[in-house]
């Protein structure tokens, strides 16, 4: 079995976390570039919202599909091949997406880069958690989930730009491609230099005993539900309000733009909101937080369009700031051998809700109109709150049990 007490050097641990934030900011930064790609789409080849949603949630069901897959594999290869082949897979399906005449080749294209996407988030997760003790996993943990914000941010503005100034968006496409492609070399010299015990494969026979190594199966599917909830809004949200902005009589560009206000204050909630939750407790936190996203959501829906993208930052703070909270009580709900595991199943969750959201709020807005869809995001939002004391319940069990 592999010697997981011993730490990685500082060197080491470096070269690691900037190998995994190089592969979020990849692989995010390609997966929010969708958000903008998708009404260029719709006008180019007429798509509705319910085939806006549909080729959406093409992407997030391979997610889906391979992501409790690739955990296990890693256990058996490791996660540094698979980081890489997952890098090459959202390359090459970006390639295909600007080859693409229509509904079909798009999906087949964004189906490719979903499948590369799924070689992501619980590897990475994994790797950090085992890298790192129990006093720095949570700051290393929220350094590689602000990377993934940083990467949307980056990716989607740019993309806003080179398409505001003229630029087809085929040649943009097709440059990603080629930057997810240099990402999978710069991150197989890193792990190489980043050897340690943690990059290293998990013999299966060693761990078999450990199952899904879940501590408290009850928190643990309140934490699942919550997160599938959660995700199935914010995707929801980021696939349809440029449309909406588009609705209020903005022009396309700035329509865009209101994905990276968003994300701006993504960035800033990620970081903040992790720091909040640990003076106030995850309950306090969360509740307050999915409160005001249900609050931001109903302002978006009647405000006129300037007073709206000057809020757009402060709800991307609530919107994608619980995620810090809920990805974060992963490690705390699951045993330090699985981690790959447990953060697989809640990735599986959360690329779930990605499929979910957007066909669902893109069905109500084809036929109830874009309104009710916001509406419905709002009330989901609200579900999560009586789910929060639960979790919080099962989080006090756990450490009770640890005094």
């Amino acid at each position: 079995m592999t010697d997981l007490s011993r730490a990685p050097t500082s060197k080491s641990q470096r070269r690691l976390i900037s190998a995994c934030c190089a592969a979020h900011i990849t692989q995010d930064g390609l997966s929010a570039s969708i958000y903008i790609i998708l009404p260029v789409l719709a006008q180019a080849f007429g798509f509705g919202y319910g085939q806006v949603g549909l080729v959406r949630a093409t992407h997030s069901a391979c997610m889906w599909l391979l992501e409790i897959p690739s955990a296990m594999l890693s256990e058996r290869l490791g996660e540094r091949p698979l980081l890489v082949f997952g890098l090459l897979c959202a390359g090459a399906g970006y390639l295909c997406v600007a080859a693409a005449n229509g509904l079909s080749g798009i999906a087949v294209g964004l189906a490719i880069a979903g499948c590369g996407a799924a070689f992501q988030h619980s590897l990475c997760s994994a790797l950090i958690a085992r890298s790192f003790d129990s006093l720095s996993r949570r700051s290393a943990l929220g350094a590689y989930n602000s990377s993934g914000d940083i990467g949307k941010l980056t990716f989607t503005g740019i993309l806003s730009l080179l398409l505001g100034v003229g630029v087809y968006w085929q040649a943009l496409v097709v440059g990603y491609a080629v930057v997810a492609i240099v990402v999978a070399a710069l991150i197989w010299h890193l792990l190489a230099k980043a050897h340690t015990a943690a990059t290293d494969a998990v013999t299966p026979v060693a761990q078999e005993a450990l199952g899904w190594g879940i501590k408290h199966r009850a928190g643990f599917t309140v934490l699942a539900i919550i997160v599938f909830l959660d995700i199935a809004v914010q995707d929801g949200f980021f696939v349809f309000v440029t449309f909406v902005m588009l609705d209020k009589g903005v022009s396309t560009g700035l329509a865009a733009s209101a994905v990276v206000l968003t994300l701006i204050g993504g960035v800033l909630g990620k970081f903040a909101l992790g720091r909040i939750s640990m003076r106030f407790g995850i309950v306090a936190t969360l509740i307050a937080t999915q409160c005001l996203t249900a609050i931001g959501i109903a302002v978006l829906w009647a405000a006129p369009a300037a007073y709206v993208l000057a809020v757009l930052p402060l709800l991307g703070i609530v919107l994608q700031g619980s995620s810090t909270m809920t990805y974060g009580a992963v490690s705390e709900l699951v045993s330090n051998e699985r981690q790959s595991r447990g953060f697989a199943a809640i990735y599986t969750m959360a690329n779930g809700a990605s499929i979910v959201g957007p066909i669902s709020f893109g069905l109500i807005g084809d036929q109830l109109g874009l309104s009710a869809a916001l509406i419905g995001m709002g009330i989901v939002v609200l579900a999560t709150v009586p789910l929060a004391f639960a979790l919080g319940y099962a989080l006090r069990q756990l450490n009770t049990q640890k005094a």
